[in-house]
């Protein structure tokens, strides 16, 4: 300090301060923070799944199994349960409630569909066992717009009331025109023995079939 001062007096100009070397608070504060996000930022983006990723977890359950079913013409894969019957799996997985839950317990046919051709009851049966097969629901049959003849022919002789076991009799109705069923009436009823008519719409349902028949 008395350096200083002396030199003042002898008319010189006082020295200049030496440069800060410390860096100032808000300066570290500024760093420490650019540097955190840098660190940090590539870590956070990797952890994000993928959008397909998380799908397919999401899909994939506990106790699931994949599988892949074709019905109606149309490749699907899912994940079940290996206990999921193909009933439910074509009416809750798929989206297909044309086939019916009656009984449940295979006595009433509403559940009917086509298995490589051949009716089945689908409560019965698993979805596990039908990977490899071609399943056939009503909605495959025909549209609205394009009936099945066996449909067409339904709704002109009005076989059916309520409408819950329609389309299991229409499938088994189907099947019996390829099966070695007899010409009479009574061979009819008894190839459809296993679809039952709450209503009682049964006259109606064999002259649907006969026409059919007789026309094919």
């Amino acid at each position: 300090m008395c350096k200083v001062i002396d030199e003042l007096k002898n008319g010189g100009s006082p020295p200049e301060p030496e440069k800060e070397t410390r860096l100032s608070r808000r300066s570290f504060l500024t760093g420490l923070g650019a540097a955190s996000v840098a660190v940090t930022a590539q870590p956070l983006i990797a952890a994000v799944p993928e959008p397909k990723q998380e799908a397919a977890e999401a899909l994939a359950e506990p106790g699931t199994i994949p599988l892949t079913l074709k019905v109606n013409g149309v490749e699907h894969r899912l994940n079940v349960e290996p206990r999921v019957p193909l009933l439910d799996c074509l009416r809750e997985n798929l989206n297909l409630p044309g086939t019916k839950k009656g009984c449940d317990h295979g006595q009433c046919g509403a559940c009917t569909v086509h298995v490589n051709g051949r009716r089945v009851l689908s409560c019965m049966s698993l979805a596990v066992m039908h990977a490899k097969d071609e399943i056939t629901t009503i909605e495959g049959l025909g549209s609205p717009e394009k009936m099945h003849p066996m449909q067409a022919s339904f709704v002109e002789n009005d076989a059916y009331q309520c409408g819950y076991c329609t389309s299991g009799q229409i499938m088994s109705a189907v099947s019996v025109l390829k099966e070695p069923v007899g010409p009479s009436d009574d061979d009819v009823r008894h190839a459809m023995y296993g679809n039952i008519c709450r209503c009682g719409a049964y006259p109606n349902i064999v002259a649907a079939v006969q026409q059919v028949r007789r026309l094919g």
